[in-house]
Order: structure tokens, then sequence, then C-alpha cells
């Protein structure tokens, strides 16, 4: 048996589960992102605790290995970084990294990526 849902409800689910996980707008992304999963076949079930272990939200790329620390020492972004780098230019390197290691979702006011 299988439900339909909207965004609305896609968004209450979370906020009543884990209310601090994701941002409005990340979570709109995060459906949207989902939504065309769907498009390609792929069946999917809102559980929203397994979205939340699979996917985080972050403020910039550069948070991102912050959290994954331990991915610094792989990450080619990160130790290509000047000195001379502003801030912007080590977002778009890290973020460039990122995407060829795992799946990102970018909105307006931060970005999710998938757990790797």
């Amino acid at each position: 048996m299988k439900t339909t849902i909207t965004e609305t409800m896609f968004i209450d689910s979370f906020k009543a589960i884990r209310p601090d996980d994701f941002s409005y707008n990340g979570l709109r992304a995060l459906f949207e992102y989902l939504e065309q999963l769907e498009e390609t076949g792929e069946q999917m079930e809102c559980d929203v605790i397994a979205l939340c272990c699979d996917f985080s939200e972050y403020e910039s790329a550069i948070d991102v290995m912050n959290d994954y620390h331990e991915y610094k020492a792989d990450c080619p972004a990160f130790w290509s970084w000047n000195k001379e780098d502003s801030e912007e230019e080590r977002e778009e390197k890290t973020r460039e990294w990122l995407y060829d290691n795992t799946q990102v979702i970018e909105f307006d006011g931060g970005i999710i990526i998938q757990a790797f």
C-alpha cells in the first residue's frame, strides 16, 4: 500500500519527529530532490529517521569538512587551499570535491549532503 504525501506533509513529519535536523528551506530542497528520484522510477519511503541518518544540512561546504574532519586528509580541495585563498575560493574548492564524492543538494541558505 502506498500513500502519496505533499511537501507540507513531508515537512510536518520532520518537524514533529526531528524538528532541529533541517531548516524549512532545507526540507523543501530535500523533498524536491526525493521527488526527482521518484521520477526515475525509484519508490521512496518517507522514513524521517532514515533520512536524517542519510542526509545532513550545513550552512557551507567548509562546515561539512569541519564535521568530516577525518576526510580532510583525502580531500584535494582542502590541501589545495592557499593562504591567499579567500573564503569563497575555499568554499568552491570544497564544494567541487563534495560533488565528486557524495550527493549534494544546494539551496538558498545552505547545503545538504548524503552521508559518506
